[in-house]
């Protein structure tokens, strides 16, 4: 595995990253370890989320080197009267190019694209055996909230989900 840093493009996710995004999304939640679930979504969904993230002032973007797709961030608005300035994250990065900034760098650009819209408060669950994303997380400025006490339970494993939330400054 490489530990160097690499130099990762950030930009809007477009309907035409919906097939690599979905392999993405796919090849990381078969990993078991770090997405709730365990298989991804066709491209046609991938391609909806897409959408409807954008439709709803929310930010949906990717990380590319290379010309490949190797990492995602979502940050989708609540639907709910009263909590619409309220944003759930999820993200991912291919397992050859972690540890070496994508994350880091992804997390940055979702953030600032968020808070620059509607959205003053992000949420999100990470399982508390993925120190790595803990520690991301934590240096972003999340605060932790809460832990979920053995709320997965898979291959015989459980785990813990960590709640972290980040607010707007101001």
């Amino acid at each position: 595995m490489h530990t160097e840093p690499i130099t990762v493009e950030v930009r809007d996710t477009t309907e035409d990253d919906a097939e690599p995004v979905a392999a993405l999304i796919d090849g990381v939640a078969r990993e078991r370890l770090y997405l709730a679930g365990t298989v991804g979504f066709s491209v046609e969904s991938t391609r909806a989320f897409i959408g409807l993230v954008k439709a709803t002032g929310g930010v949906h973007v990717v990380g590319v080197a290379s010309g490949e797709v190797i990492g995602w961030c979502d940050i989708v608005p609540q639907p709910f009267e009263g909590m619409q300035h309220v944003g759930r994250l999820g993200m991912g990065v291919h397992k050859d190019h972690r540890s070496r900034g994508v994350g880091r760098e992804i997390l940055s650009v979702a953030v600032q694209k968020a808070f620059a819209g509607t959205i003053e408060r992000i949420e999100l669950g990470v399982f508390a055996s993925n120190r790595a994303a803990v520690k991301l997380y934590e240096a972003f400025g999340f605060e932790y909230e809460g832990r979920k006490v053995a709320a997965r339970k898979i291959d015989g494993v459980t785990d813990d989900i960590l709640l972290y939330a980040k607010r707007k400054a101001g």
